[in-house]
């Protein structure tokens, strides 16, 4: 029977419980990466998903598409069908006056750390923060709009230790993970964890014996099952609305949980490192 026309998501939603389980598999991976699965093959999502190509296929018929082609399509027009005037998942709107629309943003921004405490595993902040202090070097990566937190990450850590690192061309990232050692550690940042340069760095890092941190939205993404630990940061983005401050400060607030947690585990080097940094950046201030 044809299903009537709706959004995909909520014909993932409407019909998740009617799937197998491999289909279940494809609902999960795409509901995280929606956007992505339009530059992908049928190939690539069924290696993704860890399913065969049948299990895609009859995924795609069973929402009422003719097939990966169809789906693919209607995934462009929803997409590409959203007002481009939405903000916060559409809270935000051009009627709003200015205290409204600030209102609005607190509370988005508030939501994401919020989401994010509600996420996090403490005994893997744990872990993250023991590899970090004992690190030999740190390098701090991202592509695009990941590669500023992560720059943002190197200069909070290196306030007290000298160890940390971004590197932010492309090149150097590449060189940097070939001449990896067991003793470094990379921490990375992806909103998504399925780009292919993190994919590309990370499998040369792993080969190298290096560990690997990775922040992300997604645990159930091709980086994440690359890392070591993966922490997971709050905050959901539309197809329009990549990059956005909420997003951003979800990531960021781990960062300053990883920052502190590193810090405690061993105070009063810590204390002492930053009584030097703040005296030697007191001379700088008129």
């Amino acid at each position: 029977m044809a299903i009537k026309d709706s959004s995909v998501e909520s014909r993932i939603n409407s019909s998740y419980y009617r799937f197998t389980a491999a289909e279940r598999k494809v609902a999960d991976y795409l509901m995280g990466h929606l956007t992505l699965a339009q530059m992908m093959s049928i190939s690539e999502l069924a290696e993704s998903c860890g399913v065969a190509e049948a299990t895609v296929s009859r995924f795609c018929r069973r929402l009422g598409y003719q097939g990966y082609s169809a789906f693919k399509l209607a995934i462009a027009k929803s997409a590409g069908g959203a007002a481009p005037a939405e903000g916060i998942r559409g809270e935000v709107q051009p009627e709003d006056t200015v205290p409204e629309m600030s209102a609005k943003l607190l509370h988005a921004n508030t939501r994401a750390m919020t989401q994010t405490l509600e996420l996090l595993n403490p005994d893997a902040l744990r872990r993250a923060a023991g590899l970090l202090a004992r690190a030999r070097q740190v390098y701090c990566m991202g592509q695009g709009g990941s590669m500023i937190l992560a720059m943002e990450a190197a200069h909070l850590f290196s306030t007290c230790w000298p160890r940390y690192h971004a590197v932010q061309c492309s090149h150097l990232q590449a060189i940097t993970a070939a001449l990896l050692g067991r003793e470094d550690v990379l921490l990375f940042f992806s909103y998504s964890g399925s780009t292919r340069d993190i994919l590309d760095l990370m499998r040369v890092a792993r080969e190298r014996g290096s560990r690997i941190i990775l922040i992300t939205r997604f645990p159930k993404s091709p980086g994440a099952a690359l890392a070591d630990i993966v922490l997971q940061c709050g905050s959901d983005e539309g197809p329009l609305q990549m990059g956005t401050v909420p997003a951003r400060i979800s990531q960021l607030f781990l960062v300053d949980l990883l920052f502190n947690e590193v810090c405690r585990q061993n105070l009063p080097a810590a204390m002492a490192n930053r009584e030097r940094t703040a005296s030697a950046l007191a001379v700088k201030h008129i």
